[in-house]
C-alpha cells in the first residue's frame, strides 16, 4: 500500500518542478454513463490517484508555492456531505474529515468550487493545468481565468500556463519501492488467475468461460476488477492482436492465447500465455511457441540499466527472424530477412512497453530523438510474439497458430526483476500443470 507520506512527497516533488509563485490543479474523474441512468464502475483519473489516493470523483487537488503561503499550500475540493445523496451512491470523506486526511491546509465542498477556484488562482504569475484532458474541468479554470481577468484586479490572474503532465509522466516513469511491492502483488494475482486459466480450459468451452475464471480468480484475490479488456483467443483468434470478442468455442486442438491482468490499488498487471487446449502442443505448434519464449529469454538476458526497447526490439526481432527462416516460414537468409524487415508479417507489434497506473503507461519512449536508456525503478512488459494469419502464405501447418510470451519487469541496479515469474511458461511446465488440473 502506498503511504499517505509518499503521496504528499509526491506533491511537493511536482511543485517544486514549478516556477516560482505557481498553482498547480489537478483534476480527479467524473462518472461516466454507461447508458442511460447507469454508469460505468467508477476509475479514478491516474494522475490524480497518484498524487492523493483518492478514490471519489469530481475531485480536484489544489497546489501553490506563493509566498504567501510559505513553502506550499495543500487544498481539495470534495463533494459535499448529503445524507440523501449518500443513501442512493455511497458514503463521502467530506471537506471537514479530508483536511486530516489528506494532511491538507484547506478543505472545500464541490458547491464551493467556482470560489476556491477563483482565491487559489488569485496573485498567482504560473498556472498547471492539464488543459484538453477533461472538457468539463477545462470550461471551469478558464472561467475562473476570464472572471479574474475581467475584474478589477486582472493583474492578478495567472499570466502563464504550463502543462503538468510531462514533468508528472515523468515523475510515474520511476516506481518506488512500495509501488514495486504493489505491483509484485498484482502480478502475483494474476498469474494465480492465469494458472487457473489454463487448468480450466478444456475443449468445448467458450472463450468467455476463462474470462469468468480470470475475472473470478482476480476477485477473490482481492483485485476488483482488470486492468484493460480480457483477450482470450482461441485458434486463429489468437491473431489478432487485441481480440475482445471472447465469443468463440474452443475447439480441440486450438492454441488459446490469454492476454490478462488485474488492476491492484490502482495498478496493472500484463500477462500473456498461450496454451493447448486440450493440454498438448502438436509439434508446430510447439516449434513456434519454442522460438517466441527463446526470444523472450534473450532480451530479459540482455536488458538492464543502459539498454533500450529499441535494442530489445531489434533483439527479438532477430531471434524470431531465425525461427522463421530455420522452420521454412521466411525464404532467403536471416541477414535478408533483418534488412528488408519481413518478420514483421509475422511480428507487428513493439517488444513492450511501460507499465503503471495505466496498463500503456505514462513516460517517453525517446529523448531528444534517441531511444531512452532504461534506469533503476522503471516498470515495463516484455512480449515478443508470432502469428500466422489463414492469409499468409505459408505451410498449411502453421496457419493460425498465434503465440505471445509476456511478462512484466521491474529494471534493477544489475538487470532485471520479473515481476510476473510465478505464472509457468516453458512447454514441458504448462503441459505439467495443465494434466494435474
Amino acid at each position: 500500500m502506498i503511504s499517505a507520506q509518499e503521496f504528499i512527497a509526491r506533491q511537493d516533488r511536482l511543485l517544486a518542478q514549478c516556477l516560482p509563485n505557481s498553482v498547480c490543479l489537478v483534476p480527479a474523474a467524473s462518472v461516466v454513463t454507461r447508458s442511460r441512468d447507469t454508469e460505468y464502475v467508477f476509475r479514478q483519473n491516474s494522475d490524480f490517484w497518484y498524487l492523493t489516493g483518492f478514490h471519489e470523483p469530481e475531485a480536484w487537488l489544489l497546489l501553490s508555492n506563493h509566498p504567501r503561503y510559505g513553502e506550499s499550500y495543500r487544498a481539495m475540493v470534495v463533494q459535499d456531505k448529503d445524507p440523501d445523496a449518500e443513501v442512493w451512491q455511497g458514503r463521502r470523506v467530506g471537506a471537514e474529515a479530508a483536511l486530516s486526511v489528506f494532511s491538507l491546509d484547506e478543505a472545500f465542498e464541490l458547491s464551493e468550487l467556482n470560489e476556491a477556484l477563483l482565491e487559489t488562482l488569485l496573485g498567482h504569475d504560473n498556472l498547471y493545468f492539464a488543459l484538453g484532458e477533461n472538457k468539463q474541468a477545462d470550461a471551469l479554470v478558464l472561467d475562473a481565468l476570464q472572471a479574474l481577468r475581467e475584474a478589477p484586479k486582472a493583474s492578478l490572474a495567472p499570466y502563464s500556463m504550463h502543462d503538468t503532465r510531462p514533468m508528472l509522466h515523468e515523475m510515474r516513469v520511476f516506481k518506488s519501492a512500495c509501488e514495486v511491492a504493489v505491483m509484485k502483488t498484482a502480478g502475483r494475482i494474476s498469474a494465480a488467475a492465469h494458472k487457473r486459466a489454463m487448468q480450466f480450459v478444456k475443449p468445448g468451452c467458450y472463450e468467455y468461460h476463462l474470462e469468468a475464471e480470470l475475472h473470478h480468480s482476480f476477485a477473490m484475490q482481492g483485485a476488483r476488477t482488470p486492468a484493460y479488456s480480457t483477450i482470450v483467443g482461441s485458434g486463429e483468434n489468437g491473431c489478432i492482436l487485441h481480440y475482445t470478442e471472447n465469443s468463440a468455442q474452443i475447439k480441440d486442438g486450438d492454441l488459446v492465447l490469454v492476454d490478462a491482468g488485474c488492476e491492484y490499488q490502482g495498478y496493472a498487471a500484463d500477462i500473456t500465455r498461450t496454451f493447448p487446449a486440450n493440454g498438448t502442443f502438436s509439434k508446430p505448434q510447439r516449434d513456434i511457441y519454442e522460438w517466441v519464449l527463446k526470444a523472450q529469454e534473450a532480451v530479459l538476458t540482455t536488458l538492464g540499466p543502459g539498454s533500450t526497447l529499441g535494442e530489445a526490439m531489434q533483439q527479438s526481432a532477430e531471434v524470431i527472424t531465425e525461427g522463421l527462416v530455420s522452420l521454412g516460414l521466411l525464404g532467403g537468409t536471416i541477414a535478408e530477412n533483418l534488412q528488408q524487415e519481413t518478420w514483421r508479417q509475422f511480428y507487428m507489434h513493439g517488444v513492450g512497453h511501460f507499465l503503471g497506473l495505466d496498463v500503456h503507461d505514462v513516460g517517453d519512449y525517446k529523448i531528444d530523438g534517441q531511444d531512452r536508456p532504461l534506469k533503476p525503478g522503471m516498470v515495463l512488459t516484455i512480449e515478443p510474439g508470432i502469428y500466422i494469419g489463414s492469409h499468409l502464405d505459408v505451410d498449411e501447418q502453421y496457419k493460425g497458430i498465434g503465440v505471445r510470451i509476456e511478462d512484466n519487469v521491474v529494471v534493477t541496479a544489475t538487470g532485471v526483476d520479473v515481476l510476473t515469474a510465478d505464472v509457468p511458461k516453458t512447454v514441458d511446465a504448462i503441459e505439467a500443470l495443465m494434466k494435474g488440473a
